[in-house]
């Protein structure tokens, strides 16, 4: 008698065995994930770069090209954590302690004295913000119109701009001093011109005078918009025109970021005005902070880091973005910096003028809303 053979039964679900073994698997896939995570981050450094947001794009371009660099020289990995904000949001979240960067970059060194006296009124001892810095590229502050109206005015400076405001109905601006880097280093200057001195030698009772409130809030009744940014305030002046405002005061790259498109639209190039009793430099100091949360690796870093900065492959590529090289043995491009894209090239006759003290910085934002035009 032949015995039936029993069918093999079909297994939807594999024996416990498989699935044991499965288990077993994922697990060892998923400890080697993190494993390999783990490890290769193990090594890496990492420092943190605060910094404004005008030099955005050389930055970005150029500290790729760093953190290479740094591994095929020493060996190790590093890397930078860019941080961008304006510059006066990047002081508030250093003495807030939001933000515990390495390294800093303020748009320009005018606010070097700033941070330091906000850190020692909150108690700290010694500077934050130590004399040791370097600036990376420079842009100076300057005073911009429309060619045909610099010509008929002979406009060589804000003390020009004063007295046509008394006498013409004329359109000026400049961004907002609360909100721009460029707003407060133009105010800045309006009131080193009405006292008649450096921005140095300014003093809280400078910002009290009654004839120096008077020449400023005489030049801004003429403003008609203050802008958020110094570069969307340089695209709003080339979008707008002549007919909308005739003299505002940004950086010099603003100037060259929009002169030609201003010739094209308008038939009217932008040009500037390098004030005759000088400028501020909007220099973009890399500054190594003295906090409590740096360490010195950290230091060495930054310093490499800087040093790269400033090599010369890497300022003539900042000049791509129309800032002139913080680096003097690097020349400048001089089809960038020409006439035809409505600057000079050669500053050697331009004063240049050290920073306003901390406290007559804070009393200028003190009494700014006393002297804006108040109706914009």
């Amino acid at each position: 008698m032949l015995l039936k053979r029993k069918k093999p039964r079909f297994r939807i679900f594999p024996k416990r065995g498989y699935i044991l073994l499965l288990i077993i698997v994922l697990i060892a896939f998923l400890i080697f994930t993190e494993l390999s995570i783990i490890f290769a981050g193990r090594g890496v450094k990492t420092i943190e770069f605060l910094y404004t947001s005008e030099k955005q794009s050389w930055i970005e371009e150029v500290t790729p090209l760093f953190e290479q660099w740094y591994f095929e020289t020493f060996k190790e990995k590093i890397h930078i954590k860019l941080t961008v904000t304006g510059t006066h949001d990047s002081v508030i979240q250093i003495l807030w302690g939001n933000i515990k960067p390495v390294a800093w970059s303020p748009a320009s060194s005018i606010w070097i004295p700033y941070i330091n006296l906000m850190w020692h009124n909150l108690g700290y001892e010694g500077k934050i913000a130590p004399d040791n810095w370097n600036r990376t590229v420079f842009s100076p502050i300057v005073i911009a119109g429309w060619k045909s109206l610099v010509e008929q005015y002979n406009i060589t400076s804000f003390r020009d701009l004063y007295e046509l405001a008394k006498t013409s109905d004329f359109k000026f601006g400049h961004p907002d001093p609360r909100d721009s880097n460029g707003g407060t280093m133009a105010v800045a200057l309006e009131f080193a011109e009405a006292a008649r001195k450096k921005p140095e030698e300014l003093t809280i009772d400078d910002f009290t005078d009654e004839s120096v409130l008077e020449f400023v809030s005489t030049l801004e009744s003429k403003a008609v918009y203050y802008g958020k940014s110094t570069g969307f305030f340089g695209r709003w002046a080339a979008e707008r025109g002549p007919s909308q405002i005739h003299f505002f005061s940004v950086y010099e790259n603003i100037v060259l970021d929009n002169s030609l498109k201003a010739v094209k639209k308008w038939g009217e190039p932008l040009v500037t005005i390098y004030p005759k009793d000088g400028t501020l430099l909007s220099d973009h100091p890399f500054v190594i902070l003295e906090a409590p949360w740096v360490e010195p690796w950290q230091r060495e870093v930054a310093e490499q880091y800087l040093s790269f900065l400033l090599r010369e492959e890497n300022q003539l590529k900042a000049q791509q973005y129309g800032f002139r090289p913080a680096n003097p043995n690097v020349p400048l491009n001089t089809t960038i910096f020409s006439e035809e894209n409505g600057v000079q090239a050669d500053m050697g006759n331009v004063p240049i003028l050290n920073p306003l003290p901390g406290d007559a910085l804070e009393a200028l934002f003190t009494v700014w809303i006393k002297v804006k035009n108040q109706g914009i």
